[in-house]
C-alpha cells in the first residue's frame, strides 16, 4: 500500500491528543495536538464589551487572538501578532462564529485567546478545534462543536491531514476545511492552490471523514473533563 512521508495511509489523520479544562484562569481552556502541532486555547465570557461602542445591542462578539509562540517554529518568530497572526484570527472567528448562540448575550463578548506551542502545519485548523472546546468548557451554549483538518494534493494524491514538510511540496495545495459535524455545515474552506471540480468534490469528502473522526475525539475530551470519578 502506498505511503506518505511519516508512513501514513494518504486518508490518515497523524495522532491526536486532546485535553479540556487545563487552564484554571480561564472560563474554559483546552489543548489540541495533532501530529507536531500543538495549539493551547482560552476562553472568556459572556462579558461586558469593552470598549463599549463596540458593543452591539443585537449579540455578542466574538473576538479570536491567534498567536505563535517565538520558539513554535525552526527559525525564531518575532514577538507579537503580526499580518498571518491578525489574518488567522479572523478566520478563526468566522468559523467558529455559526456554531455561538451570540444572540443571547447583546452588548458582550466572548474572547479567545490561542497560542501555537508549536507548529507541523495545521495550526488554523488545531487552533479552531481547540478554541471550540475551549467555547464548549466555558458552557458557551452553541449548536455544535466545530471540528477542522487541511486537505490537500501532494505529488498528484488527495492527501488529509498535510504535514510541513508536505505543504513545502512544489506544486502542493492546501484546502483547510471546518465544519459543524452534527449540524452537516462547512463553517471554514479555503484553498491555496489549484484542484478540478472533480478534486475538489473528493478533497472535500476526504475532510468531512477526518473532521468526523476528530469530533469524536473532541466529544471523547469533553466527556472525560465531566465524567463522574
Amino acid at each position: 500500500m502506498e505511503k506518505r512521508f511519516d508512513g501514513r495511509k494518504f486518508d490518515e489523520l497523524r495522532e491526536i491528543e486532546v485535553k479540556v479544562g487545563i487552564l484554571s484562569a480561564c472560563d474554559g481552556s483546552a489543548m489540541f495536538r495533532i501530529g507536531n502541532t500543538i495549539a493551547i486555547a482560552g476562553a472568556f465570557g459572556p462579558r461586558e464589551c469593552h470598549p463599549k461602542h463596540l458593543q452591539d445591542p443585537e449579540k455578542a462578539i466574538l473576538k479570536c487572538h491567534y498567536d505563535m509562540m517565538t520558539f513554535s517554529v525552526p527559525e525564531r518568530k518575532s514577538p507579537g501578532p503580526g499580518r498571518r497572526e491578525i489574518e488567522l484570527s479572523s478566520v478563526i472567528r468566522r468559523a467558529l462564529t455559526p456554531a455561538i448562540f451570540l444572540e443571547e448575550f447583546p452588548k458582550t463578548s466572548i474572547d479567545v485567546f490561542i497560542q501555537i506551542m508549536q507548529a507541523d502545519a495545521g495550526t488554523r485548523c488545531a487552533s479552531i478545534c481547540a478554541a471550540s472546546l475551549a467555547l464548549a468548557e466555558a458552557g458557551i451554549p452553541m449548536r455544535d462543536l466545530v471540528s477542522a483538518v487541511g486537505v490537500g494534493k501532494v505529488n498528484g494524491k488527495l492527501v488529509l491531514d498535510l504535514t510541513k514538510e508536505e505543504e513545502d511540496t512544489e506544486g502542493a495545495v492546501d484546502m483547510p476545511i471546518a465544519i459543524m459535524p452534527g449540524k452537516k455545515k462547512i463553517t471554514l474552506l479555503q484553498m491555496d492552490g489549484k484542484l478540478s471540480r472533480d478534486e475538489l468534490e473528493e478533497a472535500i469528502k476526504l475532510g468531512v471523514k477526518g473532521c468526523l473522526q476528530i469530533y469524536e475525539i473532541q466529544k471523547k475530551a469533553l466527556k472525560e473533563k465531566y465524567k463522574v470519578r
